[in-house]
């Protein structure tokens, strides 16, 4: 079963934000090449829900993070070897004969520049032939094993082979590349496409691989969907100076995690982290936490930053409604979802929102083989939920006052929180002085 989430998720979590800036997928693309940038993307747009494959992913990544290996090669050698092979065009092709005397003179085909970027890019394969003969002549592979093989086994195919009697960054005739522009560029074109697709690979891994020595980050260990568990240690948002690290474990017995606290406790920077490092963990990249085993799920849908769509005529209250009804359809396809909801249905009425909250978080506990993570300023419902379930984990993000100053923690504790704190803010700010302040007196020409 292929691995799902959607746009609201991506847009929650900051999986790719506009133009990437501060976006996840930017703090892991320290790729080399735009090809590896490519592959990069790719795993985002689409993770992994089969535990071997991400295991087997995680653990190359983590080789490369021990073992500290440079990218071998000068990135601007495939942006000439891309922009060689984009011309495929059978009229482009050079004829494997010398030059006369009268084309040195007339044509100048030295100079020109088509033939220019085919000489480049036939040079390129040269020294990047060589750069990966460099690679193999070591070994302790580890997990890369079976893909170094691979790479080594394309590598000794002749069209290869004859490049490596070639001198790097040495001048060629026109006779040669003309004729390792016919076998490169034509006749086994398909054969440097799947070199390059594993070379880009290869740029994925350890760039990711440095990310993770660089910033700490662990790498989680993926098991079977059936085994309903998350734990994660140290866990933090990557994106936040200074986060405060937090422990959560998830299983069977308590799938679902009800969450609460006052306004500006951390309930919602909790819930991305804990979505960004399972969203990351499917992709078998390192998290951003000291550890974290977790079982496969088919879903990640998050509900945080939802808004309106006034112009489909929809209210907030209503976009939550469909929210909902999104995830009891997939809920219904008999999918392992992990799911956020956060202060579920704050577009109604306090009354119709404890209801709510009630009633669909306890169609949710029916469903064991899912994981939720709901947050709600509604504690009432916490405490009629604490007598009817016991597969429900209540925990909440305390503050501290500090005379009439609140000070937050954000480290989960667990139980129900009874801080309400919202006036004591407005009053700290002096809103409501201000507005008596900016009061207009009334005198006898505005009674007039």
């Amino acid at each position: 079963m292929r691995f799902t989430t959607d746009q609201q998720t991506l847009d929650d979590l900051r999986l790719f934000g506009k133009g990437g800036d501060g976006s996840i997928y930017q703090l892991f693309n320290r790729t080399a090449t735009r090809g590896g940038a490519a592959i990069l993307e790719e795993w985002f747009r689409y993770p992994l829900s089969d535990e071997k494959l991400i295991n087997e992913r995680s653990g190359i990544i983590r080789h490369f993070a021990q073992s500290g290996q440079p990218f071998p090669f000068r990135p601007e050698l495939f942006d000439q070897i891309e922009q060689y092979l984009a011309d495929h065009d059978e009229r482009s092709r050079l004829t494997g004969r010398e030059q006369s005397l009268k084309d040195k003179m007339s044509g100048l085909i030295a100079e020109d520049s088509e033939y220019k970027t085919i000489h480049q890019g036939v040079a390129a394969l040269v020294e990047m032939a060589h750069g990966l003969k460099a690679l193999f002549g070591g070994d302790g592979f580890g997990a890369y094993r079976s893909e170094a093989a691979a790479l080594a086994e394309l590598l000794n195919e002749p069209v290869f082979m004859q490049l490596l009697e070639l001198p790097v960054r040495g001048k060629l005739s026109y006779e040669k590349v003309a004729v390792h522009d016919a076998h490169l560029r034509f006749r086994h074109r398909d054969s440097v496409r799947r070199l390059l697709g594993k070379i880009y690979h290869l740029d994925v891994y350890i760039s990711v691989a440095a990310v993770a020595r660089q910033r700490g980050f662990a790498f989680a260990e993926a098991l079977p969907r059936d085994r309903q568990m998350l734990r994660s240690e140290g866990l933090y948002h990557p994106s936040v100076p200074n986060a405060v690290p937090n422990n959560l474990a998830i299983t069977t017995g308590s799938n679902i995690i009800f969450l609460t606290g006052a306004n500006m406790a951390g309930k919602s920077t909790f819930m991305k982290s804990l979505g960004i490092a399972l969203f990351l963990a499917h992709m078998g990249l390192p998290v951003p936490a000291s550890s974290m085993v977790f079982s496969v799920r088919d879903a990640i849908y998050t509900t945080i930053n939802l808004s309106d769509n006034l112009g489909a005529g929809a209210s907030h209250f209503y976009a939550e409604v469909l929210r909902v009804k999104k995830v009891a359809r997939e809920l219904s396809l008999g999918k392992s979802l992990f799911v956020i909801f956060d202060e579920l249905f704050r577009g109604t009425n306090v009354k119709d929102a404890y209801e709510a909250t009630v009633a669909l978080t306890s169609a949710f506990a029916g469903h064991k083989d899912s994981i939720f993570v709901i947050s709600t300023h509604i504690i009432e419902a916490g405490d009629v939920l604490k007598e009817r379930h016991d597969n429900i984990h209540f925990v909440f993000l305390p503050t501290r006052m500090q005379g009439d100053r609140p000070v937050y923690t954000y480290t989960l504790e667990k139980g129900i929180t009874a801080d309400r704190h919202g006036m004591i803010i407005i009053n700290n700010e002096g809103i409501l002085e201000k507005l008596k302040n900016g009061k207009p007196k009334i005198t006898k020409h505005n009674l007039v």
